[in-house]
């Protein structure tokens, strides 16, 4: 068996190249696109001395195992992760953790979407169980557009054990589900922090809602009655942000 994978999508690839260039064996393009946007990613890779081979799109559909590529693969191999657990991560912070802990996603599009607000709103881990839930793949690296590569994911036996470990660690639990009695904005999210979310139409589950030290609502001012769950961790990761800017501005 190979001990590569395939990682495709313009903004998937250019990660991996830039980030982590020792891991990529190879790169696939399509041969038709000569394209601004095609000849930025080879000029990359010409500067990362890959090789880069030309193939009709009909070879990338089978390689990638679908025809949402963009015209761009790479055969790359898995990165070491410099953390084990989430201790290993909190214990290389340089500020209150923010973390995001996923309860039950199990879309890779709703978990590459998750990581990439996680990337942007500077979340410290992704967090989220083993079973039943999403795990990290070629759709989800592509959707996460870079941040796959740039966020921990940390894929969790236990979730509830995890969380207990997080509160043992003095990290605050805050979840999010639509009859809280508090709304988002009157809760504290200055200090060490994980925002814990369900996925649409599930949401928490129960073990996990009463592991939270504290359950929030997302104020809804429209007629829907959800948000998806990436439009959602973006909301609350945003705020969690909003009050920490605050904080160190009135310190």
């Amino acid at each position: 068996m190979s001990e590569f994978r395939i990682v495709y999508g313009f903004h998937a690839v250019l990660s991996r190249l830039r980030q982590h260039p020792e891991s990529v064996q190879e790169i696939c393009v399509d041969k038709s696109r000569a394209d601004a946007r095609m000849q930025d990613l080879l000029a990359v890779a010409g500067q990362k001395g890959m090789r880069v081979m030309l193939m009709e799109r009909a070879r990338l559909d089978g390689l990638a195992g679908n025809s949402r590529h963009q015209g761009v693969l790479a055969r790359v191999a898995d990165i070491p992760m410099p953390y084990r657990d989430i201790h290993d991560v909190l214990e290389n912070l340089s500020e209150p953790a923010l973390l995001l802990v996923l309860d039950g996603v199990e879309d890779p599009h709703n978990l590459g979407a998750c990581l990439r607000v996680a990337d942007a709103m500077g979340a410290h881990a992704v967090i989220a169980p083993k079973d039943r839930a999403a795990g990290l793949n070629a759709t989800v690296r592509k959707v996460a557009c870079g941040a796959a590569e740039s966020v921990p994911f940390l894929s969790v036996t236990n979730l509830a054990r995890t969380l207990r470990e997080l509160k043992d660690a003095g990290v605050w639990l805050v979840g999010a589900v639509a009859e809280a009695e508090h709304d988002l904005f009157s809760a504290k999210l200055a200090g060490p922090l994980a925002l814990v979310l369900g996925a649409e139409g599930t949401g928490l589950r129960r073990l996990t809602a009463e592991t939270c030290d504290a359950l929030v609502r997302i104020p809804m001012l429209g007629t829907v009655e959800s948000l998806n769950v990436s439009v959602a961790s973006g909301i609350c990761l945003y705020e969690a942000r909003r009050q920490r800017n605050q904080a160190e501005h009135a310190a």
